[in-house]
C-alpha cells in the first residue's frame, strides 16, 4: 500500500494520547494536529488539558486553541482545518499525527462527513431563546411537525440536539436527514493509515483523571474558567460545556464549594471516558487497541513496517 500518510491516535481522556503524539513526532519528524473538539478554543488551555507551550514549542501543533469561545465550531469546520493542516504537512514534510478524543473527528477523516449549510443567525439566535424561555419539550413538539424522523430519533429533554435539528429545518426548509444524504469526501484512505486507541484499565485511568484535575487546579484552572465566564456566553455554545466548567461557574458563582465543583467534574469527566469506550467499540471497531505503555513500540514497528 505504500508509505502512510498519516497516525491517528485516540482514545479516552487522560489516557496518554497527547504524550504519545508528541514522542511520535519527535522521532519520526512528525507535526500534531488536534482532533479534540474542547482543545480548539483559545480560551481554554489549562481545563481542556492542551499541550503546554513548552511541549507545543518542540514539535509543530496544528489546531489547538485556535477558534474563539464565543464560536459554535462544527465538525465540517474541523474537517476543512484538517485539511489545511494536511497541506501544511506535505508542504514541510512532516507525519501529520492526529491525537484527540472526538470520535466523530476521526471517523470524517476517512469516512468523510454530511455537509449541512450555516443555520441563519436569526433563526439560530429565536431557537435559543425559546429554548430557554420554554424548555426543550416545547420545541420537541415543534420539531415533530417540521422534521419527525428527527423528533422521533431524539429525545424531548435533548436541549442541544433538538435546537441543531429545529434550526437547520427552519432555515433550510429541509430536515437534517436530507443533508446527510449529501457529503464531503474523506481526507484519508483508510488502508494508508496507521491506527491506535490508547485503552488503559480503566480503575488507573480514572485514578489519572482525577489527579488531573487538582493538577489542572493547581495550574490556573480557576482563573482561566473565571476570565472566560467574565464574557456571559450563550450557555449552549459547545466551549461553556467543557468538563469542568459549568461546575467552576457555578462555584464562582457562590452555588457550591471549590471541592463539591471539582468532584462534580471529575464524576463528568469519569462517565465522559466511559461513553468514549463505547463509541469507539461501536463506530470503529476496527481500530486496535492497545494499553499506553505498549503504544509507542507498537505504532512505530506498524509505520517503519508498512511496504
Amino acid at each position: 500500500m505504500g508509505q502512510p500518510a498519516a497516525i491517528l491516535i485516540a482514545g479516552p481522556t487522560a489516557s496518554g494520547k497527547s504524550g504519545l503524539a508528541l514522542q511520535l513526532a519527535e522521532r519520526l519528524g512528525g507535526t500534531v494536529i488536534n482532533a479534540d473538539s474542547m482543545q480548539v478554543y483559545g480560551d481554554l488551555r489549562v481545563i481542556t488539558a492542551r499541550p503546554t507551550r513548552e511541549e507545543e514549542a518542540r514539535v509543530p501543533h496544528l489546531l489547538y486553541g485556535h477558534v474563539d469561545g464565543a464560536e459554535n465550531y462544527s465538525v465540517g469546520r474541523w474537517l476543512a482545518d484538517a485539511r489545511a493542516a494536511l497541506d501544511d504537512a506535505a508542504a514541510r514534510r512532516l507525519v501529520p499525527i492526529f491525537a484527540g478524543g472526538t470520535g466523530l473527528y476521526f471517523k470524517t477523516l476517512t469516512s468523510g462527513l454530511a455537509a449541512v449549510p450555516p443555520v441563519d443567525a436569526d433563526i439560530r439566535v429565536d431557537v435559543r431563546a425559546r429554548l430557554d424561555a420554554h424548555g426543550p419539550a416545547v420545541l420537541h413538539a415543534e420539531l415533530a411537525r417540521h422534521d419527525p424522523a428527527a423528533a422521533e430519533r431524539l429525545s424531548p429533554n435533548d436541549r442541544v440536539r433538538i435546537a441543531r435539528a429545529l434550526e437547520v429545518v427552519l432555515s433550510t426548509g429541509r430536515p437534517l436527514v436530507d443533508w446527510h444524504q449529501q457529503g464531503l469526501p474523506p481526507l484519508l484512505d483508510s488502508a494508508r493509515v496507521v491506527r491506535v486507541f490508547l485503552a488503559p484499565d480503566r480503575a488507573e485511568l480514572y485514578r489519572r483523571i482525577d489527579g488531573r484535575f487538582s493538577v489542572m487546579l493547581e495550574a490556573g484552572a480557576l482563573d482561566e474558567v473565571r476570565a472566560f465566564a467574565a464574557r456571559k456566553l450563550d450557555p449552549l455554545l459547545p466551549a461553556m460545556k467543557a468538563h469542568g466548567v459549568p461546575w467552576l461557574i457555578r462555584h464562582l458563582a457562590g452555588e457550591l464549594s471549590l471541592d463539591e465543583a471539582a468532584d462534580k467534574a471529575r464524576a463528568d469527566t469519569r462517565h465522559y471516558a466511559k461513553r468514549q469506550f463505547t463509541w469507539f467499540r461501536h463506530q470503529l471497531a476496527d481500530w486496535p487497541q492497545l494499553e499506553p505503555d505498549a503504544a509507542l513500540e507498537n505504532v512505530l514497528s506498524a509505520w517503519s513496517s508498512s511496504p
